[in-house]
């Protein structure tokens, strides 16, 4: 039996967002033009699985930035988790599950690196009645009571205050994933 490579998950910021369009194969090209193996891309709005030639996390997400860049024209932050960190993140609860199972949405945000303690604070203060912030390492988690438009928080509200990048995703979205890489 052949040994599969280990298999990472690119999640892509705001690839598909603000009218600009990248078709899946075009986003499936610029890994393979990277000699990247085992690509596919997972729906349209930014997850690119791929067996990278190696491991160091941050070294990826800037040769993916820039092989972005130089064949798409878009800067594109970027942050990449193993297959193994994808399944792990997938049985996470980091609120409780009555919660949870009540909530409008679950959001998963992707960090390059875990935030300071000035960030964490920064991120606190942005609870709300109806939303409701956690950190673990590098992800943070935002449920939404109701549904995320009745909410004062976004991706760019929350990077506001953190001061750094960052990519959300929907948890049944990473669940999936997870499954996908299972």
């Amino acid at each position: 039996m052949a040994v599969r490579t280990p298999r990472h998950v690119a999640f892509l910021r705001a690839i598909n967002v603000g009218g600009r369009i990248v078709p899946m194969e075009a986003l499936r090209a610029v890994f393979v033009k990277m000699r990247f193996a085992e690509v596919e891309t997972f729906i349209a709005s930014g997850n690119v699985i791929f067996a990278p030639d190696f491991a160091d996390r941050a070294a990826l997400e800037r040769r993916i930035e820039r092989a972005l860049h130089a064949s798409l024209g878009l800067d594109v932050p970027t942050f990449v988790r193993t297959s193994q960190e994808v399944r792990d993140l997938a049985k996470v609860a980091p609120f409780p599950p009555r919660l949870m199972r009540e909530a409008g949405s679950v959001n998963v945000g992707f960090l390059a690196a875990p935030l300071d303690a000035k960030a964490r604070a920064a991120l606190a203060s942005l609870a709300t009645p109806i939303d409701v912030i956690e950190t673990r390492g590098s992800e943070v988690f935002w449920l939404c009571r109701k549904t995320q438009s009745q909410s004062t928080l976004s991706n760019v509200v929350i990077e506001r205050a953190i001061g750094v990048r960052t990519t959300f995703r929907g948890i049944k979205t990473v669940v999936r994933l997870a499954g996908k890489l299972a």
